[in-house]
């Protein structure tokens, strides 16, 4: 295939060709030329850069991007599912099973982001585990415990847990209850980035810590396990009825950092995936292409989530970040878009 260089030559062209509008082949090159796609992303900015990414391929394939809205998770299934907005790369599953009612029949899961890799659990400062032999969350009943990482004076050992509408939330809230710890653990819900930027600052200072995380998440950047803090288990498995039958997912072997081998982590691994409109994927066969497609390694989100909680975090950054790991891994990137480009053809 060659390239027309300029107008000029494409009128001529078209002229000697008796032809009045672009080739089929010329027209499977844009499939998304005329389309506006309206993205939505999570509260958590930890997954901006997997959805600029992905905003930045679709733009790529023709189409124009109203956003990401920022959503939290009940307003995005509840908007995605009535077709107010068509995707966004931010579903973890089975986290977010609870909200599957939701949207069943009218949106879908496509693709993966990331698979498996996504971890969530409870993480000490290392040398609290060590000092007061912390193995699970049963440890935080003992007195001595919960005075050492009381900080606000309320008796309670203070936990940096998950913001109002989070899928996490749920779990955090239900392990209070399972395990009894209401009266021995506060779970501080405030702006997590916050919280946890106060608690890095506390650990530099040498005062305990206890917080909740995911990965990927620039926290285990800044704290590694293993080295400044250790996953601890809890008790017992006990999920939310909503995924009580993935009790056996939230057991992982050979996790680094854990005080156990495998570590009870307490919630299941999960899959970061593109949530769709279902109606949008289907008359966009090259958008559900590249969710299929399309993977980020974790080790890189990590990576700019540590530029990112450095200061590059505006959306200038963010734009730059992604298109710099778009051009890193062209290669890979003009694959995908020849699988998009090819299913809108046979679409």
């Amino acid at each position: 295939m060659f390239r027309l260089k300029s107008t000029l030559t494409a009128l001529t062209f078209a002229a000697m060709m008796g032809a009045t509008a672009l080739s089929p082949l010329a027209a499977q090159e844009l499939p998304g030329e005329g389309t506006t796609v309206n993205m939505a992303r999570a509260t958590w900015d930890t997954g901006w850069f997997t959805g600029e990414i992905y905003k930045q391929l679709l733009e790529e394939l023709g189409y124009t991007v109203n956003g990401p809205t920022t959503l939290d998770n009940p307003p995005f299934y509840q908007a995605v599912s009535q077709g107010d907005i068509d995707f966004w790369v931010d579903g973890w599953f089975p986290l977010h099973n609870t909200y599957k009612p939701v949207f069943e029949g009218t949106a879908e899961i496509r693709g993966a982001v990331a698979e498996g890799g996504a971890l969530e659990g409870y993480l000490v400062d290392k040398a609290s585990v060590e000092k007061f032999n912390i193995k699970t969350l049963d440890d935080f009943k003992r007195e001595e415990v919960k005075k050492a990482f009381d900080r606000d004076g309320d008796g309670k050992a203070d936990l940096v847990a998950c913001p109002p509408g989070w899928g996490c939330e749920i779990n955090i809230e239900h392990h209070l209850d399972a395990y009894e710890l209401r009266d021995h653990v506060n779970p501080i819900k405030a702006s997590y980035s916050a919280s946890m930027a106060d608690a890095v600052a506390a650990h530099e200072d040498g005062q305990p810590i206890l917080f909740y995380t995911w990965t990927p998440n620039w926290t285990v950047n800044e704290l590694k396990p293993g080295e400044d803090v250790m996953w601890i288990e809890v008790p017992r498995i006990d999920l939310p009825e909503a995924s009580a039958d993935l009790a056996d997912a939230a057991t992982v072997a050979d996790v680094e950092g854990c005080v156990a081998n495998p570590c009870k982590l307490g919630f299941p691994a999960n899959d970061i995936v593109p949530v769709g409109n279902s109606e949008f994927l289907k008359e966009n066969p090259a958008v559900g292409k590249l969710f299929e497609v399309v993977s980020v390694p974790l080790a890189d989100v990590f990576a700019q989530n540590s530029l990112m909680n450095d200061g590059a975090s505006s959306e200038e950054d963010l734009k730059k970040q992604a298109a710099e790991w778009i051009e890193n891994n062209r290669s890979s990137v003009d694959g995908w878009l020849e699988e998009a480009k090819a299913a809108a053809s046979e679409g």
